[in-house]
């Protein structure tokens, strides 16, 4: 059975939106490549988006200033979209999830293959969380304080125990934190 990683950024005061919405990343290097994005797509086999975090992401890597080895990994995996809006992709390998989301993630986690990744965004990890369907969290905690915005945990799901994995520093400052739920 194939495992859902809940991969985002955090701020270190739990928001992984500033005040106005706005996405909130580390600096880039070299380093965050290999250990983030590099990291992240070499586990996937198949990445769960919402629509917005969805929109953003295709937009920007079928542009001509994405990277183009990314890109063509991003292009030939699976991807899904969790929308009651989106009606027409531009994004190969892409499908649209609506309806008992919890069911259809349940059925994805069963099938064979590589684990799912999901990039977010806020109300999809919040679904994702409320009906148990996170095995991990690999969050990269970037070294800024918000003081108000979208918090990741923001309750209403169910007390897990985890047990760490993996954590690791960048040459940016930010961490990346890897935990799974205790047990698994």
């Amino acid at each position: 059975m194939r495992k859902l990683i809940l991969a985002m950024f955090v701020s270190v005061d739990g928001f992984i939106e500033g005040p106005n919405g706005e996405l909130v990343p580390p600096a880039w290097s070299d380093d965050l490549e290999k250990n983030w994005s590099g990291a992240n797509l070499d586990m996937a086999g198949a990445i769960l988006y919402g629509r917005v975090c969805y929109e953003g992401m295709a937009a920007y890597w079928q542009s001509t200033d994405a990277d183009p080895q990314i890109a063509g990994r991003l292009e030939n995996l699976q991807k899904y979209v969790v929308s009651t809006t989106v009606r027409e992709l531009s994004w190969k390998n892409t499908t649209i999830l609506n309806g008992d989301i919890a069911e259809k993630v349940s059925r994805l986690k069963s099938l064979p293959g590589k684990d799912i990744v999901s990039f977010g965004g806020a109300g999809l990890a919040a679904s994702l969380m409320r009906h148990d369907l996170v095995d991990e969290y690999r969050l990269m905690v970037t070294p800024i304080v918000l003081g108000a915005g979208k918090p990741l945990f923001a309750g209403q799901y169910n007390r897990c125990a985890l047990e760490l994995v993996d954590a690791l520093t960048m040459d940016t400052g930010a961490v990346i934190i890897h935990y799974r739920q205790a047990g698994n």
